[in-house]
């Protein structure tokens, strides 16, 4: 378990400078579609020479590039967009959502419905209006939508990992069969960016390139390996909290490195009613779980 929390600790090290370096060096000046582009070919190339297609099964290969194209390529897309709308610390806050999600995904598998996911999602939309309640317009409620669709597909993408793991052989050498994974993201990337990209928006600096070539090699390439990899070995609980835990990371760098004018207070004040719906849904899930034990 240990070495395991490692491998999501140093992941989530590694992805709360990402959000920073998109939102200063890439957000408004390259193409999001090339950016998203540009990211999953290179983590597919960290892959490649590994992959050994004969020790998956059609079907199972086909389950890892779906998986791929929706925690990666579709995520991106999102993502990427939300830097448009908002500033860098409320696309952090706004990723707090993601562990609410895996547990309705959860109850959608097993066909259950749990009516305070509803209440503590309602109160979560409450913190993010208190950070901007001076200056709410279409544009940061659609920047929230639009990070809800990422939180969204990242859930889906944990979830369905840890499913299809299960299925498989422990000894399976996930090294050798994790290319298909940014296949199918590129499967996405690819497409979006011959349709709606702007070819006009490209990098032109060396620092733009660098950042794309950091986020595409080291915090895709190796971060969504190490974080599934995580995933599979943990329970729901603790892979929820870690996926919170890049948050705070994630402001912490911006404001220290990037954001120091930022209304503290607001942000703030915003994050502990958000954290609230987060600590009545975990009361809740422990309440649920002594009354059935």
């Amino acid at each position: 378990m240990g070495f395991t929390m490692g491998y999501l600790v140093g992941v989530t090290a590694l992805w709360a400078f990402s959000f920073s370096l998109i939102g200063v060096y890439l957000a408004g000046q390259v193409d999001s579609y090339f950016a998203v582009l540009v990211r999953v070919t290179l983590a597919m190339l960290v892959f490649l020479p590994f992959l050994r297609p004969s020790l998956l099964r059609g079907k199972q290969r086909l389950a890892l590039m779906a998986l791929g194209a929706v925690q990666l390529g579709v995520m991106y897309t999102f993502f990427y967009h939300s830097f448009l709308l908002l500033s860098v610390p409320e696309v952090l806050l706004f990723t707090i959502f993601t562990p609410v999600y895996i547990a309705l995904l959860d109850d959608l598998m097993f066909k259950r419905f749990t009516p305070i996911y509803l209440v503590t999602a309602i109160l979560a939309v409450i913190g993010a209006g208190v950070i901007r309640y001076d200056g709410i317009d279409s544009g940061f409620w659609l920047g929230f939508l639009v990070v809800q669709g990422a939180n969204l597909c990242f859930a889906l993408g944990q979830v369905g990992y840890r499913r299809l793991a299960a299925d498989l052989p422990p000894t399976l050498a996930w090294h050798n069969v994790f290319g298909w994974f940014f296949i199918g993201a590129m499967l996405v990337a690819l497409p979006a960016f011959l349709l709606f990209g702007n070819t006009t928006a490209l990098p032109s600096t060396p620092v733009q390139w660098s950042v794309l070539a950091w986020l595409g090699l080291v915090a895709s390439g190796v971060g969504y390996f190490a974080w599934n990899q995580g995933a599979t070995k943990v329970d729901a609980g603790t892979l929820a909290i870690m996926n919170n835990a890049l948050v705070p990371a994630g402001l912490v760098v911006n404001l220290v490195i990037w954001n120091r004018d930022a209304d503290i207070g607001k942000l703030l004040l915003g994050a502990v009613i958000m954290a609230a719906s987060l600590w009545l849904n975990h009361w809740w899930l422990q309440r649920r779980r002594a009354i059935s034990a």
